[in-house]
């Protein structure tokens, strides 16, 4: 009995010192409502580091809340990374959503508690967190609540439509280019995108225009692995048959993958759910192949990395298990939102100092740019290592420079271009003529 006691007291000492209520009694499922509440009650606690914002509207009009984190909320601050985490878009998988109403209330509690840790994170970054893209799709589940909820109850939006493969195929038209040397980033969108797509869909796409996000990760259930893009084979499906699709950057997405993993409390065992997932991660195409997700969709339209976390088996667990759901979470949480300050940054500028935006930063041997905000300033996640890095910008000569980037705080790099010589336009037009063909004949053979 005295040991049961003493563990009994472990337990709760051990979850007061993460911040937690040993009871776990605020521990609940949200509601709609409840969760703007909980949302709106985090920004009274913590007005002058957070805002809470509309991304748009979900079919039944419900708004997809956002709560932001930073130390002057509502601005980009050049140099300072934006971050992004997405919760419940698959309506009844709602354990990312309660991580992360639970995450904004705890960055809340430890910055007003003076916890150097996250004071630092929340000044040197700007955090975005959605708890539900799929509003609509959840109040569906969980009107069946979690005893009863079935597999595939309220997972799409309220017209049934799962937004995980909703969003434009961007991969056909990369695995295209990889071909013929195409472009490598910010690929098009097809024409009329916004009438082929979701409400819901549509208001994250312009999320990320609106904003240029660096690192992100998309919670599900169903499931406990870190899967990595690609989601999308790059071979036509073989029944039976899966083939891992490596980006460009897979080396450092295998990284962020296993950084969740093994900060989790049991996700880097590999054995979860029924299944083997070595270290706790995998690529995406090569568990299954899937279209139109949207992960692939941030790196190949955005300079965004994201990854997905399954979380759960059970997509709707009952409320008894969230403390420890959130106690096996919570460092991994943060441990992967740090990662967004690892590789290089920089500005790039004209020659008097005026910042470039849309300029292009490539890295030797890694086929995947990223491009400059609106403000001049580039993020660029890399292993440590040294890189030879360029920045090139229309009208301006490049600028190449080698880096070595460590372990710790991304390395600053910076560039300052030159106006490229004006050249003799005469005899150009037949290439110009060439080169828009060539554009159209790729347009033809891209995935419309």
């Amino acid at each position: 009995m005295l040991q049961g006691r003493t563990a009994a007291w472990l337990c709760a000492l051990l979850l007061g010192l993460m911040g937690l209520p040993a009871s776990g009694s605020d521990f609940q499922h949200h509601r709609y409502e409840d969760m703007v509440r909980a949302l709106l009650a985090v920004q009274n606690e913590c007005p002058y580091i957070t805002r809470l914002y509309s991304i748009g509207l979900s079919v039944e009009g419900r708004h997809l809340y956002a709560l932001e984190f930073s130390d002057n909320p509502g601005i980009h601050e050049a140099l300072e990374p934006e971050f992004k985490y997405v919760g419940n878009m698959h309506g009844n998988e709602v354990l990312g959503r309660e991580l992360l109403i639970k995450l904004s209330q705890f960055l809340c509690e430890e910055y007003r508690a003076g916890n150097p840790r996250i004071t630092r994170l929340i000044h040197d970054t700007r955090i975005h967190i959605l708890p539900s893209m799929n509003p609509d799709g959840y109040e569906v589940a969980a009107r069946q609540g979690p005893e009863l909820n079935g597999y595939l109850v309220g997972r799409g939006n309220a017209r049934e439509i799962d937004l995980n493969r909703n969003f434009p195929d961007l991969n056909a038209l990369m695995y295209y280019y990889e071909k013929t040397n195409g472009r490598n980033h910010h690929l098009p969108l097809p024409d009329n995108w916004e009438h082929q797509v979701e409400p819901e869909t549509q208001a994250v796409i312009k999320w990320m225009q609106n904003y240029n996000f660096v690192l992100s990760a998309n919670l599900h259930g169903g499931a406990v692995v870190a899967n990595y893009p690609f989601d999308k084979s790059r071979d036509p499906r073989i029944r039976g048959r899966t083939t891992y699709a490596a980006t460009p950057d897979d080396k450092i997405f295998r990284q962020l993958a296993r950084t969740y993993s093994y900060a989790h409390s049991w996700m880097h065992k590999g054995w979860n759910c029924g299944d083997f997932f070595n270290e706790g991660i995998t690529n995406g195409a090569s568990w299954y192949s899937l279209s139109k997700g949207m992960q692939d969709f941030n790196y190949l339209y955005t300079n965004c990395f994201e990854i997905t976390l399954e979380l759960s088996c059970d997509k709707f667990p009952s409320e008894s298990a969230l403390p420890r759901e959130w106690l096996g979470n919570r460092e991994a949480l943060v441990s992967y939102l740090e990662q967004v300050h690892h590789g290089i940054k920089g500005m790039v500028y004209d020659e008097n100092n005026n910042p470039i935006s849309k300029a292009e930063i490539s890295v030797a041997g890694i086929n995947h740019d990223v491009t400059t905000g609106v403000d001049g300033d580039y993020f660029r996640l890399l292993l440590p290592g040294t890189y030879t890095v360029k920045a090139s910008a229309p009208g301006y000569l490049p600028s190449s420079n080698t880096v070595t980037v460590g372990p710790a705080e991304a390395i600053q790099l910076h560039f300052y271009l030159k106006k490229a010589p004006k050249q003799n336009l005469k005899g150009k037009h037949h290439h110009g003529k060439k080169n828009i063909s060539a554009n159209k004949a790729s347009m033809k053979l891209g995935p419309r």
